[in-house]
This record gives structure tokens, sequence and C-alpha cells, in this order.
């Protein structure tokens, strides 16, 4: 990841959540995001078939999360996995406006079982990995969550996120050894 670039993303995502009225611990429902965006989302059943689905996900377990499609028409289009659970679509959302927020173009395409998949390289995922958390999870969030003593689990719940979205993100911002020594210095004094 370039350098800089999470500090980048946290201002991104602190903006973005501004434009959407949100206070800075607030809860972000991705979906909202989206609409404001004028991104429509669709479940990958509304489209496909559910057996091409179940043979997707036979021939390589978990490939898809989610695509973000550019329409002739001008109009941007997010496709989810249905058979994931809402924490987990919910980050794979985000993951996707992220790349869409950081301008990342398509770079490549693969095929898979006959069907057709664009990704973007590895730096632009972990770039749109990082940029996502801090959309659904920003610092100011998850310092008053961990100041509360909430763990993964019940932030993943309360912020409808993926547990290990959740984790990531109180380990990679730095909050969680922050509460942690906050916490160690109350109780010395």
């Amino acid at each position: 990841m370039r350098r800089g670039f999470k500090t980048e993303a946290e201002r991104l995502a602190d903006r973005t959540r501004a434009q959407l009225g949100l206070q800075p611990h607030a809860h972000m429902p991705i979906r909202d995001l989206a609409t404001h965006l004028s991104i429509e989302i669709y479940s990958a059943d509304d489209l496909v078939d559910q057996a091409d689905l179940e043979e997707l996900d036979r021939l390589q377990p978990g490939v898809f999360s989610a695509a973000t499609f550019h329409l002739p028409d001008g109009r941007t289009v997010i496709v989810s996995n249905p058979y994931n659970e809402v924490g987990r679509t919910n980050s794979d959302i985000a993951h996707e406006i992220a790349h869409l927020l950081l301008r990342h173009d398509v770079r490549e395409l693969q095929q898979i079982g006959g069907h057709t998949f664009f990704t973007c390289n590895p730096e632009q995922e972990e770039e749109a990995n990082w940029l996502a958390g801090c959309l659904l999870l920003p610092r100011a969030l998850l310092l008053r969550e961990a100041f509360a003593g909430s763990d993964p689990a019940a932030i993943a719940q309360k912020h409808q996120v993926s547990i290990p979205m959740a984790r990531f993100r109180l380990n990679a911002s730095g909050v969680l050894l922050q509460a942690q020594r906050a916490r160690s210095g109350r109780i010395r004094r």
C-alpha cells in the first residue's frame, strides 16, 4: 500500500460520511451511501439463474463476493452474492463503492466456468479493503465502541459488518491498543 494512503482513506471516508450528514461515530447504512452516489445494488440471483451461481460456487467456493458494472446507459450497478450473510454483503458492497470512490480501473478479465469477471490489481484491492473499513467503521465509531467494551462480534452485529471486518478495523486502526492503554492507565492511578 502506498505511503500515506491510510491517512488519505480515513479523510476520504470522513468527507464521504459527512456528505451523508453522518456524525463521525454514527452507523453507516452502506446502501444509503450507494443511493447517495446513484449506484444501484442487485443480488446476483435477481439477474442470474440460481443454478449458475451454485455451479460457480462449486467450481471455486467463495470466488464471487460482489462486482461493479458500468452500463452503457451510464448507470453503475453493484451485484452481490445472495448466499453471503448480511455483514459480509455490506462489507463487499463497501469494498465495491471504495473502488469507485478511488477511481480504480478494471485491470484484468478472468473466466471461471464460462463466467467473465473483472478484477483490479492487488494494490487496488488492498486500498479498497482499507477504505471500505474506514467507511463502515471509522476511527471515531471504533473508539466509542472500544471504550464501551464492545468486542468484534458485538460491533459486527450492531453495525452490520462481518466479524473479520470488525476485528481487522479494531486491530489495524490501533483503537484496541489505545483503549487497552487507557484502561490500564486508569487502573494504575
